[in-house]
């Protein structure tokens, strides 16, 4: 499929990220004394956007955090934030290795990939496990990032990575976050059938559905420009901050892998912050106290937290 390419702007030029700043009128110096250095403006950062499944290109700006982001992609297409399940960087296809994290590079090209088709398959648990891996898009919408080979679900074959979970058995779970969709998945009972309504990505006709992919890059859901990044926050406002280091990003991977394995979701946001809580915590007992005051939603248990304090400051010899 021909993909539409960035447009030409009609105003001055402008590099992705980065706006030209105003010039400052040159004023008048007074005989003897140096010329005043003008106020350096803080450059506009300006993103490029296309709708996954195929648009023109957009430009949005102005967002403080992950909702205003959607929003914003919402209000130059013309669609309601609702429509949006999730975005990758830098490619249109339903990518799990490019999902948009907690940061965005200032030269990304943000692809917003919106509500398809709905369709509801019957699971029935045969084991305690259903070989679903979840994350979420930071404003209400769960949906499946990997499937284990072999496992229950990757033997149903109309559901695929990238489809959001709408509702479990009737129940919608629209607005709960990832976490607690995986404890709600885990707590069902084994042997009952159980009903799941999911919703796929709309598709252009050249992208490739993904039955499974492995999520364990080091780049997964992070990007690296080598420069400076737009750190996004699902609470707070996006900051400017340089890009992470490649221990701070293999360290984030091993954190992700952790999530994955006790709790069944991965999470680029959340594994960075409990790598920053981890670097500041002179042990194991001290970080369980800073997670559960910022964190205790998810209730960690002690071991997990003992790990992940391992995995950030003792990494085992070749994993650094």
């Amino acid at each position: 499929m021909r993909r539409v390419g960035r447009q030409a702007q009609e105003s001055s030029p402008m590099e992705n990220g980065m706006g030209q700043e105003p010039r400052t009128p040159e004023l008048p110096v007074a005989e003897g004394f140096p010329a005043p250095r003008p106020p350096r403006a803080r450059p506009r950062l300006v993103f490029h956007t296309q709708l996954a499944h195929g648009s023109p290109t957009g430009h949005i700006e102005g967002f403080t955090n992950v909702k205003e982001l959607y929003g914003k992609i919402a209000e130059v297409f013309g669609i309601s934030p609702t429509e949006i399940l999730f975005c990758t960087l830098n490619t249109h296809k339903v990518d799990m290795q490019k999902l948009l994290g907690g940061q965005i590079g200032l030269e990304d090209f943000i692809f917003a990939h919106v509500r398809g088709e709905t369709k509801e398959v019957e699971v029935t648990k045969t084991e305690d496990a259903l070989g679903l891996t979840i994350t979420d898009n930071g404003a209400g919408y769960a949906f499946i990032k990997r499937i284990k080979e072999g496992s229950i679900i990757n033997r149903i074959q109309t559901v695929c990575v990238g489809d959001s979970i709408e509702a479990i058995n009737d129940h919608t779970i629209v607005g709960c976050r990832h976490y607690e969709v995986a404890r709600m998945l885990r707590e069902l009972p084994r042997a009952q059938p159980f009903t799941l309504r999911l919703v796929q990505p709309k598709k252009a006709f050249d992208m490739i559905g993904q039955r499974t992919r492995s999520s364990k890059s080091p780049s997964d859901g992070r990007v690296a420009s080598g420069k400076e990044t737009l750190r996004l926050r699902v609470q707070g406002p996006a900051t400017l901050e340089e890009a992470p280091s490649s221990f701070e990003e293999e360290a984030a991977r091993r954190v992700d892998d952790l999530l994955e394995s006790y709790m069944g979701i991965r999470d680029s946001e959340l594994a960075s912050t409990m790598v920053e809580a981890a670097k500041e915590s002179p042990g194991a007992a001290q970080l369980a106290s800073g997670l559960d005051s910022v964190l205790g939603e998810f209730a960690f248990p002690q071991e997990f937290v003992a790990e992940v304090w391992a995995a950030v400051c003792h990494p085992k010899e070749g994993q650094e």
